[in-house]
């Protein structure tokens, strides 16, 4: 095909040299119908699996069998979940292979994985999305787990649950969260616990609606401009972090603010980011950054919900709408997110 100059700048200033190339400049994140999972009832069958890091202990993976059956769970053990290869709960394509069998399998009710750590990521591209599509089931975790519940919720459209893995503690807080928005054909109401030591603040006042997308900042970063991330357009983003000096979270906010994500949430909550430093003297402190990054927004923000690497946590679902208050911290879920 023969092209002039003249031609060629014609052709790309209206905007026909994407299709001329079958160039897609950005990817494709139109929202998915929702895909609400079975809510849990007890007796219900619950597959351990291991997507990123080994346990520290290996009688710790027979601990956490008990504590979920003490919870009133059956359980089914991934056949790779004890398995190793270096940090890594065993290779890329055995950590994926439980996870698409845990889907595949109907007598599995729910996914809870051991633990978080690191992994996820590595797996991303070896999940079988049209398997999960077709089997939807409930995906708890937190911390780098957050890779999965972000990627299965966007490209599949299926809700997931950002709360405790295997290895959390499972007080009565943690729990009866847990309960409230799994188990329950209520539509929940989450507040932080009355004696709380969790430092609280208000970063721009107001009432928000969207629905709840978020995580790990870390993970949530990682991923950026991979075709893993949903439509950001209306939700209410939540994130936390853990053992990060405050320059490292004013780098990631900076980073999606960049990508553009921050320009079109309509609410923003930061839950907790445990035991992240100043570094030096000269730092500037998580609440300037947060001012700096978020308040600037405009919309209805805070610090300080009980999200994250803390023993009191709750259970939050991915793709629901919700409505916050900034002002008291109260997380309202617009609609039952199990069916």
């Amino acid at each position: 095909m023969g092209w002039s100059r003249k031609t060629f700048l014609k052709a790309l200033s209206l905007g026909g040299i994407s299709g001329i190339f079958n160039f897609n400049p950005a990817p494709n994140r139109m929202n998915k119908p929702l895909i609400k999972p079975r809510r849990l009832v007890p007796g219900n069958t619950i597959g351990l699996i291991s997507p990123g890091s080994i346990l520290p202990e290996v009688g710790l993976y027979d601990e956490i069998i008990q504590t979920i059956t003490d919870l009133g769970f059956h359980v089914e053990v991934g056949a790779n979940a004890r398995s190793s290869y270096g940090n890594l709960a065993g290779s890329d394509k055995a950590r994926a292979a439980d996870l698409n069998e845990m889907f595949r399998n109907p007598d599995i009710d729910a996914i809870i994985p051991f633990r978080g750590g690191w992994g996820s990521n590595r797996i991303l591209d070896l999940i079988d999305f049209e398997n999960i599509k077709s089997n939807p089931k409930a995906l708890i975790g937190f911390s780098d787990i957050t890779s999965l519940l972000i990627s299965i919720y966007a490209k599949t459209g299926l809700v997931t649950f950002h709360g405790p893995v295997g290895k959390s503690e499972w007080n009565d807080f943690t729990h009866s969260s847990f309960k409230k928005v799994l188990m329950s054909n209520r539509e929940a109401i989450l507040e932080n616990k009355s004696d709380s030591n969790i430092d609280f603040k208000v970063i721009t006042p107001g009432i928000a609606e969207g629905k709840l997308i978020g995580g790990n900042l870390t993970v949530l970063t990682s991923m950026m401009g991979s075709d893993y991330l949903p439509d950001w357009e209306g939700a209410i983003l939540f994130v936390e972090d853990v053992g990060e000096e405050i320059y490292r979270i004013d780098r990631m906010l900076t980073q999606l603010k960049l990508n553009g994500i921050l320009n079109k949430i309509s609410g923003f909550i930061f839950g907790t980011c445990v035991n992240c430093e100043k570094g030096n003297k000269n730092s500037l402190s998580l609440e300037q950054v947060l001012k700096d990054h978020i308040q600037v927004l405009g919309v209805p923000s805070y610090y300080g919900s009980m999200i994250g690497h803390i023993d009191n946590m709750f259970t939050l679902p991915i793709g629901i709408s919700a409505k916050i208050n900034s002002e008291t911290g109260s997380i309202k879920l617009l609609e039952v997110p199990t069916k």
